[in-house]
Parts: C-alpha cells; sequence; structure tokens
C-alpha cells in the first residue's frame, strides 16, 4: 500500500467521523426548526458567531462521545505501539495489516509509534468528561456561597470575600502543582477537598427545592427525602474509590460499599476534578457576589420582600434568574478556560497518568520532535484551539443574543 496524500487522509478523515456528521445534521436541522420555542438557545440560531462556535463545541462533544464510550471512531488503540510506525508521517500505511485492521496512520505515528488520530479522538473524551461538569460543580460552589454574601453583607461577606482572595492571590500553576504531587495526594487532602466541594450541588437543590416549595409541605417532604436519596448516593460514588472515601497508608474512612458505586472515578482524574473545581470557584463567587450586589437593589426583589418571602427563595427565585445571562456567558467561557487548564496540567504530567491520550499530554510527547517531527503536536493543538475558540464564540453569540432580551 502506498502513502495517502493529504486529500486521501481527509477523505478517510470525513469517512471515519461520518457518526458526528449525522448528529451534528440531525442536531442543528432539529435545533433551527423549533429554534423558536426553545428561548435563549433557539436566539442562539439568529446569530452567526454564536452558530459557528455552538457548530465547533458540539463537533468535539459528538467526537468526544462517539469516540470515547461508543468507541465508534478509533481506528486503532490509542496506547497500543505498532513496529514500524515510530514518529510516521500522516497517511502512512501499516506493514502486515490483519484482515478487520485499518490500515493507515491517518494523522502519523507518535514517538512511541502510537496511532496520533485515536488519541486525539480519545483525548477529546477526557476533556469532554472533566471540563463541562467540574466547571458546572464551580458555579453551584459559587452560586451557593455568591448569593448570601452578596444579598445578606455584612461580616458574612467580609469572611467569604477574604477566603476567595486568599485562593485567588495564589499562583495557580502552583496551586495545581502542590495539589496534584504524590506526596500532597498520599496525605488525603485531595479527597477531603472532594468531600466539602461535590456536597455544594446537594446542598444547591434542597435549599432550592424547599424555598419553592416551603408553604406545600406535604409535597416538600416527600420530594426532598427522594432528592436528597438519590444526590446523596450520586455524591458518595464520586467520593467514593474502592469503597473508601478518603484512603492513605495509615488510615482509612470508609465509603459506600463496592456494590452500591456507580463510578469508578480514577484517582488521577479525581485529583485534577477537584484542583479544577477549587480554582475557579472562587472567581464564580465574585462574579455571584457582584450580581446579587446589583440585583438586590431592584423593584420586584423589594416586591418579594414586601410579600414576605424568605431570603433564599429572593436569592435563587428572584435574584438567580435574572442573573443567568451573565452566568451562561460566563459559563461558556469558563469551560474554555477549564480546557486549557486541562491541557496545562497535561503539558506539565501533573495529575493524569503519563500514557493519558489527554490533548496536553499529547502535545507534550510530541514536542520533543517538533522540528522534525511536527504532526504528534500539531493535532492536538489544533484540536484544543478549535475547541476554546468555539466555546469564546458560543459566550459572544449567548452575550449578543441575552442583550436583546
Amino acid at each position: 500500500m502506498e502513502e495517502l496524500s493529504w486529500g486521501g487522509i481527509l477523505a478517510r478523515m470525513f469517512i471515519q467521523l461520518g457518526p458526528v456528521w449525522i448528529a451534528l445534521i440531525v442536531l442543528f436541522t432539529v435545533s433551527m426548526t423549533y429554534k423558536r420555542r426553545l428561548g435563549l438557545y433557539g436566539k442562539l440560531f439568529d446569530s452567526t458567531i454564536g452558530m459557528i462556535g455552538f457548530g465547533l463545541v458540539m463537533f468535539w462533544v459528538f467526537v468526544g462521545v462517539f469516540g470515547g464510550p461508543l468507541d465508534m471512531l478509533v481506528t486503532h488503540d490509542p496506547l497500543s505501539q505498532v513496529s514500524g510506525m515510530k514518529n510516521k508521517l500522516p497517511g502512512t500505511p501499516m506493514r502486515g495489516a490483519e484482515d478487520g485492521q485499518y490500515a493507515w496512520f491517518l494523522l502519523g505515528g507518535d514517538n512511541l509509534a502510537r496511532d496520533v488520530f485515536s488519541r486525539l479522538i480519545k483525548g477529546a473524551w477526557v476533556v469532554v468528561q472533566i471540563a463541562p461538569i467540574a466547571t458546572l460543580f464551580a458555579f453551584m460552589v459559587g452560586i451557593t456561597l455568591g448569593l448570601p454574601a452578596g444579598y445578606y453583607g455584612g461580616r458574612l461577606d467580609t469572611i467569604l470575600s477574604f477566603l476567595a482572595n486568599l485562593i485567588l492571590a495564589f499562583p495557580v500553576i502552583l496551586l495545581f502543582y502542590l495539589l496534584v504531587t504524590p506526596e500532597i495526594v498520599l496525605t488525603g487532602i485531595p479527597n477531603y477537598m472532594a468531600l466539602f466541594l461535590f456536597v455544594f450541588p446537594l446542598i444547591f437543590v434542597c435549599i432550592l427545592l424547599n424555598s419553592r416549595y416551603y408553604t406545600q409541605p406535604a409535597v416538600r417532604t416527600p420530594l426532598l427525602i427522594g432528592v436528597l436519596g438519590g444526590l446523596g448516593w450520586l455524591y458518595l460514588s464520586l467520593v467514593s474509590t474502592n469503597g473508601a472515601v478518603v484512603a492513605t497508608p495509615t488510615y482509612s474512612i470508609p465509603g459506600i460499599p463496592a456494590f452500591l458505586d456507580l463510578f469508578d472515578i480514577d484517582p488521577g482524574i479525581l485529583v485534577v476534578f477537584v484542583s479544577v473545581v477549587f480554582v475557579n470557584s472562587p472567581t464564580v463567587f465574585r462574579i455571584v457576589r457582584g450580581l446579587a450586589l446589583d440585583i438586590k437593589t431592584r423593584d420586584y426583589v423589594a416586591a418579594a420582600q414586601t410579600r414576605g418571602e424568605g431570603p433564599w427563595y429572593i436569592m435563587l427565585w428572584e435574584i438567580l434568574p435574572n442573573a443567568r445571562g451573565p452566568l451562561i456567558v460566563d459559563f461558556c467561557l469558563r469551560i474554555g478556560y477549564t480546557t486549557i487548564l486541562l491541557g496545562t496540567l497535561g503539558f506539565f504530567g501533573l495529575g493524569l497518568e503519563s500514557e493519558s491520550p489527554d490533548w496536553g499530554s499529547t502535545i507534550n510527547a510530541g514536542r520533543r520532535l517538533l522540528a522534525l517531527y511536527p504532526h504528534a503536536a500539531i493535532a492536538p493543538a489544533l484540536a484544543l484551539l478549535t475547541l476554546v475558540l468555539g466555546l469564546n464564540l458560543l459566550a459572544d453569540g449567548l452575550r449578543e443574543e441575552s442583550l436583546r432580551d
């Protein structure tokens, strides 16, 4: 077999990504057909910038989903080393390819003779798993603490703002380095941080429901019991690893039994997840606090106070919905920042395993021979660039449409 030309490479990549193109076409067709019924999301399709950004983001989301758990896109095992394929150029055919085995390395081989294309696809799944969920958890922490700080003010605001500024004053990379070093991990500190930070979504949802149905105890009580039970199970599944919530060389704290554990989270990913949530939460706190300080002076808040509504009802059902525009925009931007942070951590070899296919680790592995074999580093770098660009364009589109409301 001969080497593929760039036209052949692009054509085969296009065919290999067929499920992604189909999913994008279906998503855009349905969204544009019913956009007038879909609120702010539907209005996004009136913005050219927003549509381009949304398309880029959803492209990588579908690549991550179809290439990760569904395993429909990869051409080779991203961790397997193939003899004779070390640092091979894009389109190089495999020698002695067996029946049913993909015959080419579409984007070439890296310095360990692994398929760059397959590692690129699997790396998208790492980003899709961690970046949005970690950002969501950071927002839960920031909203739960920022709303009372801005609404009540006083000593509570002073203490919480001081703690947020204290974390923000610490260099981010150094903070990440400290949290993911083996010596710190062995002390169990990241696990204790997970116990603390991951409980905030549970607190937020329970306060939200309690404030909404406070005057309807017949509805509120069974609803809270069901929600607390389900979210408590998810919470314990998240923080438990091998049946323990904290495990050090000297002691361990038991968690949920293994047969009830819904998630088998790699310890390295858990540490990175906790680090990202911890670093992003103070910034979200400051944004929410500032919005609460502004919105609490509005007439509709005074009207709710006159009706006798409780403070948490006002914060969650009057202030928060009217702050959704800036928060949605910041959420999109923050996923981009988180993606860059994940790439930075992988590039420096912090947290994730060295053979991990995440884009940062792949760029780091390829940079050593960048002058001779640039393909191994350029492909994941372009992937990172396009995803972050898409998130920024999506945020611009959402900001443009939210200002028209």
